[in-house]
């Protein structure tokens, strides 16, 4: 087991081919102002920012001296992109490894929103942040996913990934899903409930937490299984090697229909009798990390936990 999450190489540009990705939710002001700011100094450094055409249309209207300095992403390769500078929250950030996908880019997230668990900076900090950033003053972190496909009579009908989590939840509020537990090819439990989560590192800080589940070290190499409020004497939440296949079928008693998501962002209907596979994907997220801090020491931070009185190691 790895002492850290796997580093990877900071990526290089020539300095007249660095291009930078601004992701931001420009739907607020706040975040508005945090791109114009980060844009400006992108361009004032010789970086050419590139946005998703929406944003870029949004931060025009908002800022148009800028509008003319930023290029639309929907025009260049992802593959070009230097970083990816993510102004939100998890939503944002989650939102943003889905436009990067299979490629090398990391992301860098600046925290607009509230816990931002994935994200490495805060507001307060934004031009010190993009400083670090112009000066790649950063290490590359990359987090396990997993790649999860929809199997009916033994044809694939739906296939996408999840860096946090996969759920399947019962669609219809006053019906429970009859779901089998499937660890490694063989049958563990069948119960009725309202779902159940497989999570990654990552995302045991994200729903399987909020589920009940354990919060896993992001260095360890496991998958989580959480059930949702389920009606059984062995429903606890599980850890598994990453090696694992993991699958959870809807049995065919089940009266309704389920729903798979992935990330909270892509979904897919689950009619009795398809069956949730779940495996480690080999494509992992990159994360820009400006410090390599004790994991504990972010959880502390961002779930302002109380450690008044601790005095630490007696020196001999």
């Amino acid at each position: 087991m790895p002492a850290s999450p796997a580093l990877a190489p900071v990526p290089e540009f020539p300095a007249a081919e660095r291009r930078m990705l601004v992701v931001s939710h420009t739907g607020r002001t706040e975040s508005l102002e945090a791109a114009s700011a980060v844009i400006s100094r992108l361009v004032e450094q010789g970086v050419t920012p590139v946005q998703l055409e929406s944003e870029r249309r949004d931060l025009a209207a908002f800022a148009p001296d800028l509008g003319l300095e930023v290029i639309s992403f929907e025009s260049v390769e992802p593959d070009c992109l230097e970083l990816v500078v993510v102004l939100g929250g998890d939503g944002t950030i989650l939102r943003a490894a889905e436009l990067v996908r299979g490629t090398t880019v990391p992301l860098l997230g600046v925290n607009l929103g509230h816990v931002g668990f994935l994200a490495e900076a805060e507001r307060e900090d934004l031009g010190e942040t993009i400083r670090r950033a112009l000066a790649r003053d950063y290490q590359v972190e990359e987090r396990m996913t997993i790649d999860v496909r929809v199997v009916v009579a033994g044809e694939t009908v739906y296939e996408s990934w999840a860096l946090n989590e996969a759920t399947v939840e019962k669609a219809s509020r006053e019906r429970m899903l009859e779901l089998v537990i499937e660890i490694g090819g063989r049958p563990l439990s069948a119960f009725g409930c309202d779902g159940a989560v497989v999570a990654t590192p990552t995302g045991s800080t994200a729903y399987a937490f909020s589920a009940g589940g354990p919060i896993v070290w992001p260095n360890i190499d496991a998958m989580l299984v959480v059930p949702l409020a389920a009606h059984a004497l062995f429903a606890r939440p599980l850890v598994v090697a990453p090696t694992s296949m993991l699958a959870i079928e809807v049995q065919r008693r089940t009266d309704g229909v389920g729903v798979l998501f992935c990330d909270g962002r892509r979904a897919h209907d689950l009619a009795p009798g398809a069956r949730v596979e779940v495996a480690r994907s080999a494509t992992p997220v990159r994360l820009a990390r400006l410090a390599r801090g004790a994991f504990t020491d972010r959880l502390v931070r961002k779930f302002d936990l109380p450690v008044t009185g601790w005095r630490g190691p007696v020196s001999s």
